[in-house]
């Protein structure tokens, strides 16, 4: 009686590896969904905060996948909705994050993203993102830290820093080239006429036409201006 015992004990035990096998590939297909998001991030009083959270899952999305947005205060164990989504989007009616809460994401390319307008020292913070796309419903939920700041003296310094490196300084460079071709040429006529430097024939003809021209527009002058006094004497 003790034999057959002993062969159910053995197909028991030859049967339980069988099983914990089957059941660690069950929880990796269940596991299967996965969530990002940015650990840190850092943003200003009044300008735009992007929380960025992505997802990859081995099943197709369809109107049954759920995000939920979740916001904890600083020293405090206390959590807040402030988004949810399934087929439209649901941001949070009440509380800080009131009317301040915006989608970017898209479902369909795996990005569960949001956006907070107007943020304040008081948005500090810690935010999840949770994503549940059935069957695949069991994932981790990352969580970003959130640190919003005033924009000092020092970034405001440091823009204009790199705005007089783009623009200001290649310009002043341009003009103390100019100055100091211009000082050389100076000093080249200065050096020529106290040497007595005698001009080549084509800097003679060249001053010459110069002359000419300047001959003919005193000629042109003139004859305008006697035009004008015989116009005048001929009226009366």
């Amino acid at each position: 009686m003790q034999q057959p015992r002993g062969a159910a004990g053995g197909r028991g035990c030859a049967l339980f590896p069988l099983l914990s096998i089957l059941f660690v590939q069950g929880v990796r297909t269940v596991l299967s969904l996965e969530i990002s998001a940015d650990a840190h991030v850092r943003g200003y009083v009044g300008e735009n905060i992007k929380l960025k959270c992505t997802f990859k899952s081995s099943s197709d999305v369809t109107d049954k996948l759920t995000i939920d947005w979740t916001y904890r205060p600083p020293s405090s164990s206390r959590t807040e909705s402030i988004f949810h989504y399934q087929s439209f989007q649901y941001p949070t009616t009440a509380g800080t994050f009131r009317d301040r809460i915006s989608w970017v994401g898209n479902v369909y390319k795996g990005d569960a993203s949001i956006s907070i307008s107007k943020p304040t020292l008081k948005d500090n913070g810690t935010f999840s993102c949770a994503v549940k796309n059935p069957p695949d419903v069991y994932h981790n939920i990352p969580l970003t830290e959130l640190t919003v700041t005033e924009r000092g003296f020092g970034t405001m310094l440091s823009s204009v820093a790199l705005l007089s490196i783009l623009v200001f300084i290649p310009s002043a460079v341009v003009v103390i080239l100019l100055l100091v071709r211009m000082g050389r040429k100076a000093a080249g006529v200065k050096k020529r006429s106290r040497s007595g430097y005698k001009k080549s024939s084509i800097e003679v003809s060249d001053d010459t036409d110069q002359e000419d021209n300047n001959d003919c527009m005193t000629k042109l002058c003139v004859r305008c201006a006697e035009c004008l006094d015989s116009d005048y004497e001929d009226t009366y």
